[in-house]
């Protein structure tokens, strides 16, 4: 009888231990091509445009999502585009999911990517391809190589190719950019990218709606001790979306987190408001 306690008590005790060890699940940080990247898993940062549309505006938004990491970053912004799960209310995809990227080739400023044909079987109005073919377009010209963006399906331009979607076509690719759809958030920050690390002085960067071009900034170390702060303008005033560029000059005694803030000021009652933070490294 003592031997067959032992048993049921080591049972019990080899059960819990593979409670414990086996069933910690990893909790999503957002969408990836493959897999949700976990803290073991080398990761980077795309930024994506996902169409919204709702009566009666139609716009798009912008969403920074950790992806995994990979040796073809403008391939998995797409795929991301196209696979990944908006987290915007009302941000929708547009791409047919089962769409492969058969390539991407860059030249002169031009990004000219190679879609399977599975690309021309989204259902959607004129308004709504438009914002697709802006959100392909826009997510691609995040890389600072890129200019314009063209397309081909399975290596050619024939004329189903060509009417794309049934509504607006190709006829006038290649396409540039157009930031002024992207209606969120009000301002984004493209250099540092969270968790970059940064060294004085530096030059932040990002595009922004704002009231009368105007901005703010600062850099917070660990302890919310503020360590730099500076005004800027922007290249263009709401309801434009324009270029951005605030330096500031910071000292730390070691490498150490920080936080960057952008910020604006309320017409209404002159309160702050926070339109960006950006966490980062101190150096």
């Amino acid at each position: 009888m003592n031997k067959y306690i032992f048993i049921l008590i080591a049972s019990c005790l080899l059960a819990g231990m593979l409670f414990f060890t086996g069933c910690t699940v990893p909790t999503p940080i957002s969408s990836s091509l493959t897999s949700t990247p976990t803290s073991e898993t080398p990761k980077s940062y795309v930024a994506v445009y996902y169409p919204v549309f709702s009566e009666p505006n139609a716009y798009l938004v912008r969403e920074v999502h950790v992806v995994k990491k990979s040796g073809n970053p403008m391939e998995t912004a797409l795929y991301e585009l196209i696979k990944g799960t908006p987290t915007t209310p009302g941000a929708q995809r547009v791409i047919p999911e089962d769409t492969k990227v058969l390539g991407i080739e860059v030249s002169s400023g031009e990004a000219r990517v190679n879609f399977s044909r599975a690309v021309l079987r989204a259902n959607v109005g004129a308004e709504l391809e438009a914002l697709g073919i802006a959100s392909i377009v826009n997510t691609l010209s995040e890389f600072p190589e890129i200019q314009r963006v063209s397309f081909l399906v399975e290596g050619s331009l024939d004329q189903e190719a060509m009417d794309w979607w049934g509504h607006v076509g190709l006829y006038e690719q290649p396409f540039a950019p157009n930031w002024d759809l992207a209606m969120q958030p009000a301002v984004w920050v493209i250099f540092p990218l969270p968790g970059e690390t940064i060294e004085s002085p530096v030059a932040i960067r990002g595009k922004a709606i704002v009231f009368e071009a105007a901005l703010s900034g600062r850099i917070k170390d660990h302890s919310g001790k503020v360590l730099a702060e500076g005004f800027t303008m922007a290249t263009k005033g709401a309801p434009g979306r324009g270029d951005f560029e605030l330096n500031l000059t910071f000292q730390v005694t070691g490498p150490e987190e920080g936080i960057i803030e952008i910020y604006t000021t309320s017409p209404k009652d002159g309160s702050e408001i926070i339109e960006a933070t950006v966490p980062v490294k101190l150096k």
